[in-house]
């Protein structure tokens, strides 16, 4: 596998080895040893997730507040534009973000370490989003951002996405303290 490190410490990008012929495909999603000691993954997945959502629907930007969780993110169907913001208080990149486009076709991982807000949007007609947890969500410790905090400025590929009541009420950066 191959790992592109980012601007914001601790989050890669994973571009795992895909073994294909004419039959399809083949690719290793998770193995301890390697994502610990390639990728410096050094957390235990305690749950995994799969979402389905509609072109232009866009799902963030999340995190929980005292119990953070980490996440290893991928496509499996469709396409979208992934992002993870820094909210580490004390970080040099705090409030910066990072993105990659992640697709059932390029295979490409994102981890995001606890301590970041995580949002994407469908670039797709649908798209499966699928992701493993270093920790249990919990509703009573969730925390958000709103998607276009200008402080923030991250290039979203839609003008218009469509979002959740409670997405569209997060607050800014600047709310969320420094």
């Amino acid at each position: 596998m191959k790992v592109i490190r980012t601007k914001l410490s601790g989050v890669v990008i994973i571009e795992p080895k895909v073994f294909g012929d004419h039959r399809g495909f083949f690719m290793e999603t998770y193995q301890v040893a390697r994502y610990r000691e390639e990728a410096g993954i050094d957390m235990e997945f305690v749950q995994d997730n799969h979402s389905r959502s509609g072109r232009g629907v866009l799902r963030g930007l999340h995190f929980q507040k005292t119990k953070p969780q980490g996440k290893l993110v991928r496509v499996t169907q469709g396409e979208v534009f992934d992002v993870a913001v820094d909210l580490r208080k004390g970080s040099p990149t705090f409030g910066q973000w990072e993105a990659v486009i992640l697709s059932g076709e390029n295979h490409l991982q994102f981890y995001v370490p606890p301590g970041f807000a995580h949002g994407f949007c469908v670039l797709s007609d649908t798209a499966d989003f699928q992701y493993k947890c270093t920790d249990y969500y919990d509703p009573s410790d969730e925390g958000g951002l709103i998607w276009n905090d200008p402080d923030v400025g991250i290039e979203w590929p839609v003008d218009a996405p469509k979002l959740s009541s409670k997405d569209l009420d997060l607050p800014l950066l600047a709310e969320l303290g420094g």
